[in-house]
């Protein structure tokens, strides 16, 4: 099988940063899997993405040799085994509040006798290479989302699940989970309460040997996240990185247009 980056990168002592995929389209999946980043997950929770189209997708950042991770819709083994299927050599799942949740979802993805996966990788069967049968359970990738005030509070439980990689925060539904509307729900958190408790989840993760993500909005909160000691980063998705620059692209040229458009009126009317 081939070997999951993301876990070398760890044994490495190094952090791994991770892209997002909200668009359902291999050719622009294909476009941000050129761009160097280590690991791309596809989501099937908040991006407008079904199975067929998250195939697709797979199948065009493996041409990048990274490594495709899924986010899954919800704790459900149907979406977990079926990601897998496809080529995911990482879940991440939504929503695990509970140690007894964190264990399901371990059952999901690992092959027995450590978990309840079934066996048929259609797909990984060819795109993972050979022996996937045997090593797949060593190889992926498996993080459980802390986006809740009772998955906070159960922290220490969830990490000592085993079979369980990790920790991944998302950091939109935690403040929402943790503050209700006192905070705007929003990525790269200032508030001294929030960073506390992402700080917290990181350090109560490693305590149990397990790894620590976060997903930010701009690379230099990332940069921030690898100093706090968080093992992988996701900055932004697709979507807002297509909005940000086809903004950034029309604001410039209003900018230049407008300044040509005043100073010919300006002539023209000698004021």
């Amino acid at each position: 099988m081939i070997e999951n980056r993301v876990k070398a990168l760890w044994q490495a002592g190094k952090p791994v940063l991770n892209g997002w995929l909200s668009i359902a389209n291999a050719f622009s999946a294909e476009i941000m899997a050129a761009q160097g980043y280590d690991a791309i997950t596809v989501d099937m929770q908040h991006g407008v993405i079904d199975y067929q189209a998250a195939v697709g997708m797979f199948q065009a950042v493996r041409a990048s040799s990274v490594v495709p991770f899924a986010r899954v819709p919800w704790l459900d083994p149907a979406h977990v085994m079926k990601a897998l299927d496809a080529g995911a050599y990482g879940v991440i799942c939504p929503m695990v509040s509970t140690p007894e949740q964190a264990a399901q979802l371990v059952s999901y993805v690992r092959y027995p006798p450590q978990g309840s996966r079934s066996f048929g990788p259609t797909r990984a069967n060819f795109s993972a290479g050979p022996n996937y049968a045997s090593e797949a359970n060593d190889q992926v990738v498996c993080l459980a989302m802390i986006e809740t005030r009772e998955a906070v509070e159960a922290l220490e439980g969830i990490v000592a699940t085993p079979g369980l990689d990790g920790v991944y925060i998302g950091p939109a539904d935690l403040t929402m989970g943790l503050f209700g509307t006192r905070f705007a729900p929003g990525f790269d958190r200032q508030e001294p309460e929030m960073i506390e408790v992402i700080k917290r989840v990181a350090a109560t993760a490693h305590k149990a040997g397990k790894r620590a993500g976060l997903h930010n909005g701009t690379p230099d909160y990332a940069a921030k996240a690898v100093d706090w000691g968080f093992d992988l980063v996701t900055v932004s998705n697709d979507v807002r990185m297509l909005a940000g620059a086809a903004n950034a692209s029309v604001a410039r040229f209003r900018e230049l247009t407008d300044k040509g458009t005043s100073a010919a009126a300006a002539a023209a009317t000698g004021y």
